[in-house]
């Protein structure tokens, strides 16, 4: 039986004046699931995001939330968002931001959990405008939180954020969905899509061109990641048959192959000194890339 969708684009194009931000897109949000939404700069992200949000008007074919109108009272009351661009007064603190937000739903999530969920518990009567931009970005996160929603839709969230508070905020991202919750993501962290996602949309050139689990995603391409240090010069590395990619990392040379067997042989033989050489497969960067960055890469691929 088909999962629930409880968002759905269906066969929109969106243009802005000559440029076409979104061509015949088809975009499913399932009940209880992490998609993540990614693309390059351009890929038409904002506008999907935006249309399911019904800050942007659909030009072309339907977009629908919980089966109604997506700016509808009934859904705006059943979702909460994170974006980038806030537009709140900086002169309120944290808890004043908090218990506004409060305010405009019928059963709000209580401002100590929130605090909690948003690891922002001693910062309540700090002014927004003397917060870091990490901690802004917290405050953003319980925002979006506030109505208790079903669907969360989170722009950027970790952006700014240190390595520990990025961890407590995908704590707080798995379990909304543990609870049931419905989590859009859109990132340009890979390692936070792979982390998180229970599913990736690949947007590029206004046109989806890739959708599935994290380890499908990642299946298409065959390439694999070759890390060791040797004396071997990199540019000597990438002249080498199969190489996609090598650079430099501290001590260390990574480069990414679709000819792992035959690069090690060469290394050993131009270098035999090489020494702490590990091969693992590729991640989602690499997918990603090589996704983005072929010749027919506005074409769906299977």
């Amino acid at each position: 039986m088909p999962e629930e969708a409880v968002a759905r684009l269906s066969g929109v194009t969106h243009r802005y004046g000559a440029v076409v931000a979104l061509e015949e897109v088809d975009l499913e949000v399932r009940r209880g699931e992490v998609l993540a939404v990614l693309g390059p700069n351009g890929a038409g992200k904002t506008t999907a995001i935006s249309l399911l949000l019904g800050s942007v008007a659909v030009q072309t074919g339907e977009a629908t939330v919980f089966a109604q109108r997506p700016g509808a009272p009934e859904v705006r009351a059943r979702r909460g968002a994170m974006l980038q661009i806030s537009g709140v007064p900086e002169t309120l603190t944290v808890g004043e931001h908090i218990d506004l937000f409060r305010a405009y739903y019928p059963a709000p999530v209580s401002a100590s959990r929130l605090l909690a969920m948003a690891g922002l518990e001693g910062l309540e009567r700090r002014r927004f405008g003397k917060l870091s931009g990490g901690q802004k970005q917290r405050v953003m996160f319980a925002l979006a939180l506030c109505g208790d929603p079903q669907l969360v839709f989170l722009d950027e969230p970790t952006a700014g954020l240190d390595v520990e508070a990025r961890r407590g905020l995908w704590d707080e991202i798995r379990a909304l969905s543990e609870s049931g919750r419905t989590t859009v993501l859109t990132t340009h962290y890979l390692e936070e899509a792979d982390a998180l996602a229970d599913r990736i949309v690949v947007l590029h050139r206004g046109r989806v061109i890739a959708e599935g689990s994290p380890a499908t995603i990642k299946s298409h391409t065959a390439a694999r990641r070759v890390r060791c240090v040797t004396g071997v010069h990199r540019d000597r590395v990438a002249s080498l048959p199969g190489v996609v990619r090598s650079e430099t990392r501290g001590r260390y040379l990574e480069i990414l192959t679709a000819r792992p067997e035959d690069l090690v042989r060469a290394l050993l033989d131009l270098d035999p000194d090489l020494h702490d050489l590990t091969v693992v497969g590729a991640g989602l960067e690499e997918a990603f890339l090589a996704l983005t960055r072929a010749p027919d890469a506005s074409e769906p691929v299977s």
